[in-house]
């Protein structure tokens, strides 16, 4: 307990100077010990090493402040675990050899998979992976195509938009999308592509299920406490429980490929590891 009351002591007196920006400049100016707590000791140096190039005078005192903070509090968890523990408890021998071997099969196979890993996904795999799986991409949610603007409502060029924008007419709709550009706060399309219908949600904050309860022939519109107007239409939508497109899975099943690709790569490699070692005599089973 003395012990423990000589660190806290001394970190009631290195923490509260930490707070004085003058404190810590005067600490990485003029004296190489920065803190301590204990017997422990943290130098200008260490400091040092961690610093961005090019930061400002103040920047490089806060970030400081919070390291030698940092730092202190690692070391005061330190000394009462050293404290606490048993003998036994603090032996974490076993633990570190287990990660050491852990690390390393992992840092071999990394290197193996990445000299050996084919990542071209042809759009013929893709589309015979999505044949033969397709009660994997049932949407839990509805997908949407759609437009959204979060405009001025009493901007001139929202009724232009407005009328242009669910038109099926390309030249109407790149003449909605240029004024929208031009005039609204935001604009996004997803015209092109089917996206998640909780990501048009967001845009209102809302639930997508309470946000689709206001849609009226495809639009959704709300008006802010300031004025603002944030308006979507939605020209297609998929319901939930439906099969999703394979447009909109085709990144997925890349994935899912390519990260097959690599647990086979690790499966064949742990077999022929194993081969080769009964071959070379160096694992017999007794």
């Amino acid at each position: 307990m003395f012990r423990l009351r000589n660190i806290a002591i001394t970190i009631l007196v290195v923490l509260p100077a930490l707070s004085s920006c003058r404190a810590i400049s005067s600490f990485l100016s003029n004296d190489e010990v920065v803190a301590q707590v204990g017997q422990d000791k943290l130098y200008r140096s260490d400091i040092d090493q961690l610093m961005p190039k090019g930061l400002t005078p103040e920047d490089s005192t806060r970030l400081a402040g919070q390291y030698i903070n940092s730092w202190a509090s690692e070391q005061v968890y330190l000394k009462i675990a050293e404290e606490q523990l048993s003998k036994s408890e603090k032996d974490v021998t076993k633990e570190l050899e287990d990660y050491r071997k852990s690390l390393l099969k992992y840092r071999y196979e990394q290197l193996y998979v990445n000299e050996r890993l084919d990542t071209a996904v042809t759009q013929e795999n893709i589309e015979e992976y999505y044949q033969a799986h397709q009660d994997k991409f049932i949407l839990e949610r509805p997908i949407v195509k759609a437009r959204y603007l979060n405009i001025d409502s009493e901007s001139p060029t929202l009724k232009p938009i407005r009328k242009k924008m669910s038109s099926t007419d390309a030249n109407e709709l790149m003449e909605a999308d240029s004024l929208a550009f031009s005039s609204a706060l935001k604009f996004t399309t997803w015209q092109d592509r089917w996206i998640d219908v909780a990501v048009l949600a967001r845009e209102y904050a809302a639930d997508y299920s309470q946000m689709l309860s206001q849609m009226n022939k495809g639009w959704i519109e709300s008006v802010d406490t300031v004025g603002y107007m944030k308006l979507t239409y939605v020209s297609e939508i998929m319901p939930k429980g439906q099969v999703a497109p394979i447009e909109y899975c085709s990144e997925n099943i890349r994935d899912i490929i390519i990260s097959a690709r690599k647990q086979s790569l690790i499966i064949n490699l742990e077999r022929d590891l194993l081969n080769d070692a009964r071959e070379n005599g160096q694992f017999v089973i007794y």
